[in-house]
């Protein structure tokens, strides 16, 4: 197969061609190595690959066969390394299959290799020192954002049609705005974290999958989602398969628009004009839109000190069990400069000060939930600004504590992480680009606990109305057109 051809289809639609014997996944895999081999050095969002495994039976799920990467984190591959992005857990290889990962074969995917995040996806860049910075396919010199910026890039560059990630703060969302793609980051409890976690981030963290195309990211989610024993949450089940949803009307929905972010950052022109097209486009396919403020329930400070406290407090454990684990030492060598900080900051945590970070989650979740009593979905901008250019995250985080950090990275990506705190699902829609560099804006629908049957209902609609597909960017495997 060409890659000419195979970057013209999603998913659903190779694994159709293997169902009906028009190539293999043999085929498939090989053509997808290919596409990493030429547009890879060019962006440096795979880390490793390796040869494909067993191929599944042809036809066995809506995805089999289709070529996948999983994202250096949060995901165990048996025999394969998880980095995490950190020199500190350099050479780690799992020992077995995670619970994602086993319901990652048995959806049939054929698992090829793993992508760059930040170190312990603690960023929404992807610039770690272990593997060096990951960088936009639409332009090198920016970020794919992150902590799933290596997934974005490669999904956006054409190398696999979907690929895994994962969402702390906005880590499916900020890479799916950053590279034009479609991210939707589930309600908490709907995939399992198991079963060496609970939770991550005390139930902040998600998984979840980038994608070009809507029906990709149902699919995926109908083959993946629910509890596994032991779960501490868990979502209720969906009426219908996701990928049904998706052909199914949304019905007049009450849409809410946010325009200026928590904390009250400025927002750049033209990702509010961006945002307000989007607005028109949904009041056009007959939905209600108003412009609305939304409650945390905290304030913007309070929001940022206990997302710190939990996030650094979780760095600590994960640091000293890798530490221990290699017998190496915690400092620069083995550390970057903003995880030794937050890891830092962390230790000086004390009980009852995390007590108090977990009630900010509560307040946060039901002033969130409060909000879609009212109203159906939360239109945002996904990202306050255009795509960064590299290296913009670490301007200004000299001599940063554990608090400064957070407060860095919820600056550049202030519309995102209060679904995280209050476990609510979200998804960025490749809705717009900027007239000026014709690079992506992400647009951000929000929903209430387990809806993601909804979002999907107005993916759909908003993907027929304005299909984003034809969009590519310029590091694009389907540029080698003689090969």
């Amino acid at each position: 197969m060409k890659l000419s051809e195979y970057v013209n289809y999603d998913g659903v639609g190779l694994a159709d061609l293997v169902t009906r014997g028009e190539v293999s996944a043999a085929e498939l895999a090989a053509t997808a190595q290919l596409a990493s081999d030429l547009v890879n050095p060019q962006i440096n969002a795979v880390v490793e690959t390796w040869l494909a495994q067993d191929a599944p039976a042809a036809g066995s799920t809506p995805l089999a066969g289709v070529p996948f990467l999983i994202k250096d984190l949060a995901v165990a591959m048996a025999g394969k390394r998880m980095e995490l992005g950190s020199r500190l857990a350099a050479g780690n290889v799992a020992g077995a299959d995670s619970s994602l990962m086993t319901r990652f074969r048995r959806a049939g995917l054929v698992t090829l290799g793993r992508t760059a995040t930040p170190e312990f996806a603690y960023s929404t860049t992807t610039e770690g020192l272990l593997y060096g910075a990951t960088r936009n396919p639409w332009d090198p010199a920016r970020s794919p954002g992150g902590s799933s910026g290596g997934s974005g890039a490669a999904v956006a560059a054409g190398i696999v049609p979907i690929a895994h990630a994962t969402d702390a703060a906005g880590s499916i969302r900020v890479p799916a705005a950053s590279n034009g793609l479609f991210g939707l980051k589930p309600t908490r409890g709907r995939i399992s974290m198991g079963p060496d976690a609970d939770e991550v981030f005390n139930g902040l963290a998600v998984h979840g999958v980038l994608s070009r195309s809507v029906r990709d990211s149902a699919t995926l989610l109908d083959l993946v989602h629910g509890p596994e024993v032991g779960d501490p949450y868990s979502a209720q089940h969906p009426a219908r398969s996701y990928a049904r949803e998706i052909t199914r009307s949304p019905g007049n929905l009450r849409i809410g628009l946010l325009t200026r972010p928590w904390g009250g950052r400025a927002v750049d022109a033209a990702v509010t004009e961006a945002a307000l097209r989007s607005a028109r486009l949904a009041e056009s396919l007959g939905h209600r839109v108003e412009e609305v403020q939304v409650s945390l329930g905290v304030s913007w400070e309070e929001f940022l000190l206990a997302n710190a406290r939990l996030w650094s407090t979780n760095l600590v454990t994960w640091i000293d069990g890798l530490a221990g684990a290699f017998e190496r030492p915690v400092d620069s060598t083995t550390v970057e400069p903003e995880m030794l900080a937050s890891y830092a900051y962390g230790q000086q945590v004390s009980g009852a000060e995390f007590v108090y970070a977990l009630a900010m989650r509560n307040r946060v979740a039901r002033a969130i939930g409060q909000y879609f009593t009212d109203y159906d979905i939360l239109l945002t901008p996904t990202l306050p600004e255009l795509p960064v250019p590299l290296g913009a995250y670490a301007a200004g985080a000299e001599g940063a504590d554990g608090l400064g950090w957070v407060t860095q990275v919820f600056h550049r990506s202030p519309f995102t992480a209060a679904f995280n705190v209050a476990g609510t699902p979200a998804m960025s829609v490749p809705l717009e680009t900027d007239p000026a560099t014709g690079l992506p804006i992400g647009i951000q629908f929000a929903a209430g606990h387990g809806c993601e049957d909804l979002l999907f209902r107005l993916a759909g609609q908003l993907e027929q109305a304005a299909p984003w597909t034809q969009r590519n960017p310029s590091v694009w495997a389907g540029n080698h057109h003689n090969t």
